[in-house]
């Protein structure tokens, strides 16, 4: 119609979305944050003394934030679904130099059937963490042994 206003079709936005942090609910924050900023080389951020600590990873952008439960609240790890990954060049020898510190491990690296190196171990708390390479591999499809390849 004449004198109408056009409008231009809207877009669909899209969100993009990208991981910023895990948050690691812990009973023991003094010896979490120990493991995390002195053994594995995190960087505070910032922190609510007592209650709850943010630290940048070493090698990149993102976070991870522990966070104190409330008094008489327990977790159970095994329960709660929780495993870490943090990916590592030189994963040989930045495990072999954690091992040296007293750092247990439920298995040092190893190469995986899905083509990565992986080493697992647990923090304080008994959360699973995974200290990994899979270099290029990394945004690429896995493979299971066995699995078909499409």
């Amino acid at each position: 119609m004449p004198g109408e206003k056009k409008t231009a079709p809207r877009k669909k936005v899209r969100a993009a979305v990208e991981f910023n942090h895990a948050m690691i609910y812990t009973t023991k924050l003094s010896q979490a944050l120990r493991f995390y900023r002195d053994l594995l080389g995190f960087e505070v951020v910032d922190t609510y003394p007592g209650a709850y600590v943010r630290l940048k990873s070493p090698a990149g952008a993102t976070t991870i934030a522990l966070h104190g439960v409330e008094p008489g609240q327990a977790i159970d790890p095994k329960t709660e679904g929780l495993r870490l990954y943090f990916e590592v060049e030189g994963l040989d020898a930045f495990c072999k130099a954690l091992a040296k510190k007293g750092v247990q491990f439920d298995q040092m690296p190893k190469d995986m059937p899905w083509g990565w190196k992986h080493a697992y171990l647990r923090d304080p708390d008994g959360h699973q963490i995974s200290l990994y390479w899979a270099g290029k591999a990394r945004f690429k499809k896995t493979f299971a042994p066995g699995e078909p390849r499409q």
